[in-house]
């Protein structure tokens, strides 16, 4: 697993809520709840953030 640098986590934001982004794994989360109450959840191909909502 890759780690995404500090550097660019804050300049990243969430595309739907507006909120930073925190690494949790091989996903970005967040900071703030979506529509449906939860964290955005993000996936992370090739140490690449992929800024499209996970299907859950």
């Amino acid at each position: 697993m890759l780690r995404i640098s500090a550097g660019l986590l804050s300049v990243l934001r969430c595309p739907v809520t507006g909120s930073a982004l925190t690494q949790d794994g091989g996903e970005l989360l967040s900071t703030v709840p979506g529509p449906m109450g939860a964290p955005m959840r993000y996936r992370i191909d090739n140490g690449i953030p992929v800024l499209l909502p996970t299907s859950r």
